[in-house]
C-alpha cells in the first residue's frame, strides 16, 4: 500500500540534478541565490527521517562523552514525522534519551486546559514513548500569573545556560515567516518573552480550538537571539503552501518582517524542504539563471512564459535580444533563432486549449490533449469535499455531461465538519414543521428531534465535538447540496457516489491517517466503472490537508490496478481551483468557458448554501469559494491572452498524472 504518492508528483517536472547535485561544484552554482543552506528531499517523510538521524547522531555523540544533549523542540504537524522516526529509533535501534534535556520553544498563554498546550502535543508525539527523564523537560508556564511571566522568562534563559546552551534547535517555518512565535517585528536581539499573537497566527492556532475567539491571544516564546545561540538550527518547511515564503526566506534580504531570515546569519543553520515547499527557489523554478539546463519541453515552456512576463511581451514578439539579455541564449543556439522557439511554445500552448475535455469524436486528435476515442467515455470525477467538483472544474463537468459522456461523481468525504450548527438548527426546525404539518405520531422521531435540539442548545466547550446524530445531519445537508448541484449540471442521480472515507470521520479538524480501508473503497469504485478518464483534485495547497489525503487515496488505488489494460488506457487529469491554480507552463489541458458557462458554474457552486458566508472553514482567503474560483479562472484566461493566445472569459486548467 503506497500512501504518499502525491509527494512524488513533482518528480516528472523537476530533474534530480537541480535539487540533489552530484558534487559540491554543481551545488555551489545552483545555490548562488540562496543565502540560507537548504536540503531538498523528495518527500517530507524522507526529510523527517534525515533530520531525526541527525538529532540521533548528536545525542549519541554526547553520550560517548557522558554529556547532556540539550534540544529546543517545536510542536505542530511539521515536526510530527521527525518525532515518529525518533520514537522508532528508540524502540527498534536502541536510541536512548536518558542524557537528553528538552526546552519547549514556545507555548500558548494563558491556558487553563492543559490538553491543548504545545507541551502536551510534544508529550503525545515524543516524550511518553521514549526514556527521557521528565525532570529534563522544560516548558514555558502557560498558567502562571501575568505579573510573574517576565521573571519566568529570565529564569528560562538561565536554565538554558545552566544546562550548557542549546546543542540543536528544531524549528518549523510559520505562515508569516516566524520561528517559534517570533513574528513580524521581532528583533534579532530578542530573548524569551511574552508576545501578542497576530491574527494569522491565531487563525492557525484556532485549528486546535472551536473558534478564533477561543484561541489564545498570547504566547511565551524563545527569542530570536535565544535560538541564534544554538550550536545547530534546523528549520523545516513542508508543503506547497510554504513555497512562496520559502523563496523569500532563502533568497530574500534579512528583514524583521520575516524573522526566519535572521537564520541567514547563523553559522550552522539549514532549512529542510520537500520538493513542494522548494518549488519556487530559483534552482527549481528558473534553473537557467544558475546552470546550463537540460532543455526538455516543460522547462522550455516554463522559461518562455517567464520571459514573456519579464519583458511584458506575447510569445511571438520575443526577439533574439530578449533571450540573450535574460540568460536564455542557450535556447537561441539550440533552435537557431528566437522565432523557432517562439513558434514551438506558442503551438504547444495553443494545443492545450480544447472545448472537448472528453475528446472530440470523429476528428484528428494528434494535437488535442484528449483522445477522440472511445466515445462516449466513462468518466469519474473525484471530489475531496462535496463541492470541490463544481468549484474547481464545474465548467468542464458540464461540458462532459453535455457532450454525452457517462459521468460519475465520487465525493470522497462527508464534509460534515464544515457545516455550521445554525444550518442544523434550520433543518431540524424544518423537520419539526413536517411532523406538525402531517400530524406524525412517531414518538421515537419526536424524542430524537428533542434530543438534537437539546444538544444544539448547549454551549460548546473547547473539547466538545458534535454528537454522531448532528454529524450525520451535517453530512446529510452536504449530500443534499451535492445532489442538487449534480442535478443542475445534468449528472444522473444514480451516478452520484458518496464514499465517506473513514479517515475523515473523526468529528474534529484533525483527521486520521490514510488506511487500507480508505483505499479499498476508492479501488472498488474504479474497478466497478473501469473509467476511460479520471479527474482528481491535485490542490495540495489546501491548508487543512484533506485534499492531499484524498489525492493519495485515489493514487494508491490506481497504483494497485495500474497493470490492468483498461487502466493503462485511462487518462488521469488533476484539477485545482479551491486553494490555488496550476501554473500556465504546467497546464496540459485548458478548457475555455464562455460568460454563460461561467455563470452556470457559479450557480452550481451556490447550490452549496452551507458553504457560503457561514461556512466555518473558509481559510485565510476572505473571498467565498465561487469568487475565488472565478478570479482564478479569469486570471488563467488573461494570462493565456497576454501570451498572445485567444481571449476567453475564463479557463479551467488540468495537468495529466502518469502512474509511477
Amino acid at each position: 500500500m503506497k500512501t504518499n504518492l502525491s509527494s512524488q508528483i513533482k518528480l516528472d517536472r523537476i530533474p534530480k540534478e537541480y535539487y540533489r547535485p552530484a558534487n559540491a561544484f554543481e551545488h555551489t552554482a545552483l545555490t548562488r541565490f540562496e543565502k540560507l543552506p537548504t536540503d531538498i528531499f523528495e518527500s517530507s517523510q524522507e526529510g523527517a527521517i534525515e533530520i531525526a538521524n541527525e538529532i540521533a547522531s548528536i545525542i549519541k555523540n554526547k553520550q560517548k562523552d557522558s554529556r547532556k544533549c540539550v534540544l529546543a523542540l517545536t510542536g505542530g504537524n511539521q515536526a510530527q514525522g521527525v518525532y515518529e522516526e525518533l520514537v522508532r529509533l528508540h524502540k527498534y535501534e536502541s536510541l536512548s534519551f536518558a542524557n537528553v534535556v528538552v526546552f519547549n520553544v514556545c507555548e500558548f498563554y494563558p491556558l487553563q486546559d492543559q490538553s491543548k498546550t504545545i507541551h502536551n502535543t510534544l508529550d503525545e508525539q515524543l516524550f511518553k514513548h521514549v526514556d527521557i527523564n521528565s525532570e529534563n523537560i522544560y516548558s514555558p508556564n502557560s498558567i502562571g500569573e501575568r505579573d510573574s511571566v517576565y521573571d519566568f522568562c529570565l529564569e528560562y534563559e538561565k536554565m538554558i545556560d545552566q544546562n550548557g546552551g542549546l546543542d540543536l534547535a528544531l524549528l518549523s517555518l510559520g505562515e508569516s515567516g516566524s520561528i517559534g512565535f517570533n513574528e513580524s517585528g521581532s528583533q534579532i536581539n530578542s530573548q524569551t518573552r511574552l508576545i501578542l499573537l497576530d491574527s494569522e497566527t491565531r487563525k492557525n492556532a484556532s485549528k486546535l480550538y472551536n473558534t478564533n475567539e477561543d484561541a489564545p491571544s498570547c504566547a511565551i516564546t524563545m527569542g530570536v537571539n535565544t535560538l541564534m545561540k544554538a550550536k545547530r538550527v534546523i528549520l523545516m518547511a513542508w508543503g506547497e503552501n510554504k513555497s512562496n515564503l520559502v523563496k523569500s526566506v532563502v533568497e530574500g534580504n534579512i528583514s524583521e518582517t520575516l524573522p526566519a531570515t535572521y537564520l541567514q546569519q547563523h553559522h550552522n543553520a539549514k532549512l529542510s524542504l520537500d520538493l513542494s515547499a522548494a518549488e519556487q527557489l530559483t534552482r527549481l523554478s528558473n534553473p537557467w539563471l544558475v546552470t546550463s539546463c537540460v532543455w526538455d519541453d516543460k522547462i522550455i515552456r516554463r522559461a518562455i512564459v517567464w520571459l514573456c512576463k519579464k519583458t511584458g511581451k506575447p510569445i511571438l514578439k520575443l526577439t533574439n535580444k530578449d533571450y540573450t539579455e535574460n540568460s536564455l541564449s542557450e535556447l537561441v543556439a539550440l533552435f537557431g533563432s528566437a522565432y523557432n522557439v517562439n513558434i514551438k511554445v506558442f503551438n504547444e500552448l495553443q494545443h492545450t486549449i480544447t472545448g472537448w475535455p472528453g475528446g472530440k469524436p470523429n476528428s484528428d486528435d494528434t494535437y488535442r490533449p484528449e483522445r477522440a476515442t472511445p466515445f462516449p467515455k466513462k468518466v469519474i470525477v473525484f471530489s475531496p469535499h462535496p463541492d470541490d467538483d463544481v468549484i474547481s472544474m464545474g465548467g468542464t463537468l458540464k461540458r462532459l455531461v453535455d457532450q454525452n459522456h457517462d459521468v460519475y461523481v465520487a465525493y470522497e468525504t462527508s464534509g460534515n465538519i464544515a457545516v455550521g450548527d445554525e444550518e442544523v438548527k434550520r433543518f431540524s426546525m424544518f423537520m419539526d414543521g413536517i411532523v406538525d404539518m402531517y400530524n406524525i405520531k412517531d414518538e421515537a422521531l419526536k424524542a430524537k428531534l428533542d434530543e438534537i435540539h437539546n444538544d444544539l442548545s448547549k454551549t460548546k466547550t473547547e473539547n466538545d465535538i458534535d454528537t454522531l446524530d448532528i454529524r450525520e445531519i451535517k453530512g446529510l445537508i452536504r449530500r443534499g447540496e451535492a445532489r442538487t448541484a449534480c442535478n443542475y449540471m445534468g449528472v444522473k442521480a444514480d451516478h452520484v457516489n458518496f464514499l465517506n472515507l473513514p479517515f475523515y470521520e473523526t468529528g474534529t479538524i484533525k483527521k486520521g491517517d490514510l488506511s487500507e480501508k480508505d483505499i479499498a473503497i476508492v479501488k472498488a469504485l474504479i474497478e466497478k466503472i473501469k473509467p476511460d478518464q479520471i479527474f482528481v483534485a491535485g490542490d495540495l495547497a489546501d491548508p487543512h490537508g484533506t485534499h492531499k489525503v484524498c489525492l493519495d487515496a485515489v493514487l494508491a488505488a490506481i497504483d494497485e490496478v495500474k497493470e490492468e489494460q483498461w487502466l493503462k488506457d485511462c487518462r488521469i487529469w488533476m484539477y485545482r481551483g479551491a486553494w490555488a491554480e496550476w501554473e500556465v507552463d504546467h497546464i496540459e489541458m485548458a478548457v475555455p468557458l464562455s460568460p454563460e458557462e461561467l455563470r452556470s458554474k457559479r450557480n452550481s457552486i451556490l447550490k452549496h448554501q452551507s458553504q457560503m458566508e457561514s461556512a466555518p472553514f473558509l481559510g485565510n482567503d476572505e473571498r467565498l469559494f465561487w469568487q475565488r474560483s472565478e478570479d482564478r479562472n479569469r486570471a488563467t484566461a488573461e494570462l493565456y491572452h497576454q501570451l498572445g493566445l485567444a481571449s476567453y472569459e475564463a479557463i479551467e486548467a488540468f495537468v495529466q498524472y502518469h502512474p509511477l
